[in-house]
């Protein structure tokens, strides 16, 4: 398959399309980053690494870092985009001051904001920005992770004193896994079923002090440290337990339910469980802020490995006298190359997301909408991170198992982000809720009886909705007048037309198999378990057809010619890799005939030889500092060990390994 020649492009051009928006808000990140210590925090104790994080902590405090996000009335910024730029690109350092930081400002400080009243902004968020007061999000149980509605702490009102008595039924009701509660937390967001009258409410959220100024738990409160973890030792996870903990009645954070003197409950929201899930829509920042720093530790990886790939030889050419680059052969090409293609797409797909949620005025559908995509991506983007980051550990070979190379390091502290702000499992059964048409209240019902009956009950069908450049999309698809198997491969409307044929595929049989639900002798709940595979492919599919969109909408707004091209060819690869790892169902489904597939991956393999002398622009264009990269082999450092031992060899004098043999001899 020939594909044209694609041009030089200087790095700084696709720099200037990755920083898009907010480029400055990118460029002083940089800046303010490269200033802290190291990254590389292997050689820590856990202690010495929460010191050194609560420290820098502090750093961006002092930097005005926080404040960009939250209201201008209260000495804000009011720039949401530039808030979610500034956290994804915590990524490229020490991830737990990225999570530390998360805690603070997005998950504490965005609760207060975006849950309670005037009163409590007033009251917190000065002290919240400045970190005058550090705080805990504490939703997660033990027996209650994505199960939130279900949470079993209580908050009951006590109408004869005017306060909410907290308190854990059991210790599958403690809160656990708390960021900041084990060191540094003074007061808590603790999520609880509200009690008043002798009726639940549902969730609400409360703020309740932890600690007195000493440091101390407060009475009623029981605090234990979760202890080492494999990965974010700089982030102090802990415990809690309430026993008949009392808070003041304007603890409660109010805005979408209040409980008046006398126990009367008031909510401008009808029906418990709309409640619930308006409240937890006004939280959606967190899924975003982690799919977009696990988008940065992915390139911080791809930066290390490709480099070192560059630099590494590795076998003689028997055509030549030089050991061969790893980079050239096509077995390595295929572990790195079709990974940064992704990283790429992923890139403006996060972008596009941040912009939806900074531009707001959504209305209803576009709102959830807007969730269901932020929960999609985060899915995508943290099940790329970690198998990209094992793709370059295992690129990078005895190298990359070095802590020294920052690799292992960024495996285990980007693991939990598959399940934490979400299970990606069950963030892709609501991505998957979210695609079927008429999704009513009905819906709103966490679990799988409820979504069920639901479709058993109504008609169900399937929409294709774009997301970005809609028009230019819409003209792309419609200039498709090849059958299939005669499109060019790299026809870029081919490429979105398969994409949505097949979600539109996936989608129809989905709503036909759950329909069952309604015949008479099924379980509901039997018939979506046995489904669940058909949901999460219908959620997969989806999130591929509209990260594809913004790979395509970003092309288009490139300027530079040379540039575009380039990133056409990345797109190129990003798409029929991504077919090649579904080939099953594309030719199970007559999609492709047997020699089309074969032609896919004839296809990749000459997309990987054509991008290999673009490899380093493609990951020098992330602009990443050097000391963010702090990775040896990422340096240029083991070029230069191997560079002199092979010149030593070629001289005829003694390697250093050699003569410190003979000494020891």
């Amino acid at each position: 398959m020939p594909i044209p020649a694609t041009n030089p492009v200087a790095a700084g051009l696709l720099t200037e399309l990755l920083d898009g928006r907010w480029a400055h808000v990118r460029r002083e990140a940089r800046l303010r980053m490269a200033a802290l210590p190291s990254p590389a925090t292997y050689d820590l104790t856990t202690e010495q690494h929460r010191e050194q994080v609560f420290a820098e902590l502090h750093e961006l405090a002092k930097s005005g870092y926080p404040r960009v996000g939250f209201p201008v009335s209260h000495g804000g910024e009011g720039d949401v985009g530039g808030s979610l730029t500034s956290f994804e690109m915590l990524g490229f350092g020490d991830l737990s001051l990225m999570v530390k930081a998360g805690v603070q400002w997005g998950l504490f400080g965005g609760a207060v904001e975006a849950l309670g009243t005037e009163r409590h902004l007033d009251r917190y968020l000065p002290e919240i920005m400045d970190l005058g007061l550090p705080g805990c999000f504490a939703m997660t149980e033990t027996g209650h992770g994505s199960d939130v509605q279900h949470l079993r702490t209580t908050a009951t009102y006590d109408p004869d004193t005017g306060e909410f008595v907290l308190d854990t039924p059991d210790i599958a009701a403690r809160k656990d896994y708390i960021g900041n509660a084990a060191r540094d937390g003074r007061i808590a967001v603790v999520f609880a079923q509200l009690i008043t009258g002798g009726e639940g409410r549902g969730v609400h959220a409360l703020l309740v002090p932890l600690r007195d100024d000493g440091g101390r738990p407060l009475p009623g409160i029981t605090i234990e440290d979760c202890g080492r973890k494999a990965g974010l030792n700089g982030v102090d996870n802990g415990r809690i337990w309430f026993d008949q903990v009392r808070v003041p009645r304007d603890a409660l954070l109010n805005r979408y339910g209040d409980v008046a003197e006398d126990g009367t409950y008031s909510s401008p929201i009808e029906g418990d469980s709309r409640r619930f899930f308006t409240m937890l829509g006004t939280l959606i920042r967190g899924r975003i802020s982690v799919a977009g720093a696990a988008g940065s530790a992915t390139k911080n990886a791809l930066t290390i490995a490709v480099r070192y790939a560059l630099d590494r030889r590795q076998f003689r050419n028997p055509d030549g006298n030089d050991e061969v680059v790893l980079l050239d052969y096509l077995a390595h090409q295929r572990k790195l190359l079709p990974a940064l293609a992704t990283s790429y797409a992923l890139h403006f797909a996060q972008e596009e997301l941040v912009s939806t949620l900074h531009d707001g005025d959504l209305g209803d559908h576009g709102q959830r909408e807007l969730e269901s995509r932020a929960a999609g991506i985060k899915a995508a983007t943290t099940w790329h991170a970690t198998r990209a980051i094992q793709a370059c550990r295992e690129a990078c070979g005895g190298a990359g198992y070095l802590a020294e190379n920052r690799l292992p390091q960024l495996k285990a502290d980007t693991d939990v982000f598959t399940t934490f702000e979400g299970d990606n499992t069950v963030l892709y059964q609501l991505v998957a809720k979210g695609l079927l048409t008429g999704y009513q209240q009905d819906l709103h019902e966490l679990g799988s009886v409820g979504m069920a009956r639901f479709i058993a009950d109504q008609f169900v069908g399937t929409v294709i909705e774009r997301t970005a450049a809609r028009s230019l999309i819409e003209r792309l698809v419609g200039a498709v007048t090849a059958r299939d198997e005669d499109a060019d491969l790299l026809d870029r409307g081919w490429h979105l037309r398969l994409f949505e044929d097949r979600e539109k595929h996936v989608l129809d049989t989905l709503a036909r198999r759950l329909r069952r639900a309604g015949e008479p002798g099924e379980s509901a709940f039997e018939v979506f378990n046995a489904a669940q595979d058909h949901v999460l492919r219908a959620a997969r599919v989806h999130v591929e057809r509209i990260v594809l969109e913004a790979f395509v909408a970003a092309i288009d707004r490139c300027a530079d010619q040379d540039a575009a091209a380039l990133l056409g060819r990345v797109c190129d690869l990003h798409v029929l890799s991504s077919v090649e790892s579904d080939l099953d169902w594309f030719l199970g489904h007559g999609r492709l005939t047997t020699s089309r597939a074969k032609a896919v991956t004839g296809a990749v393999n000459d997309l990987c030889r054509h991008l290999r002398p673009h490899a380093a622009v493609l990951v020098e264009a992330f602009a990443i500092p050097d000391e963010l990269v702090a990775a040896p082999i990422g340096l240029g450092a083991e070029r230069d060990r191997q560079g002199a031992r092979r010149d030593d060899t070629r001289s005829g004098l003694p390697r250093k390994e050699d003569s410190d043999r003979a000494t020891a001899s």
